[in-house]
């Protein structure tokens, strides 16, 4: 059993940067890769970036390409989520999920553990 804490949310004018942290405790932290997900109102939950169990293999959303930058500390066993010049349709519940996947991966059913997620709100 794997539980995830997000914190790091909050509220940002547009072109604003707000950094994420998802703390892991339980399981070996290195065993999993990491995601980062978010949920709009009225939306499915989508994809933004996943990070392999080492940090060598990242993948994003086209949508954040550019923008975010995942990465983790294996010694805090802790995920970020770095997120730059902020935009209103970034606007969501972040999601931290755990995958025992050893590549980076998008598909939301690849993940076996989630935390309960955090609000970030982009203003215009």
């Amino acid at each position: 059993q794997v539980q995830l804490v997000e914190t790091g949310g909050g509220l940002v004018q547009a072109g604003g940067s707000l950094r994420l942290s998802c703390t892991a405790s339980g399981r070996t932290f290195t065993r999993y890769t990491m995601g980062w997900f978010r949920q709009a109102p009225g939306k499915e939950r989508e994809f933004v970036a996943a990070i392999n169990w080492s940090g060598g293999n990242t993948y994003y959303a086209d949508s954040v390409k550019g923008r975010f930058t995942i990465s983790r500390d294996n010694a805090k066993n802790t995920v970020y989520l770095q997120m730059d010049s902020l935009k209103p349709e970034d606007t969501a519940v972040y999601y931290c999920a755990a995958s025992g996947r050893r590549v980076a991966t998008d598909r939301s059913w690849d993940y076996d553990y989630w935390g309960q997620g955090t609000q970030v709100t982009v203003s215009s």
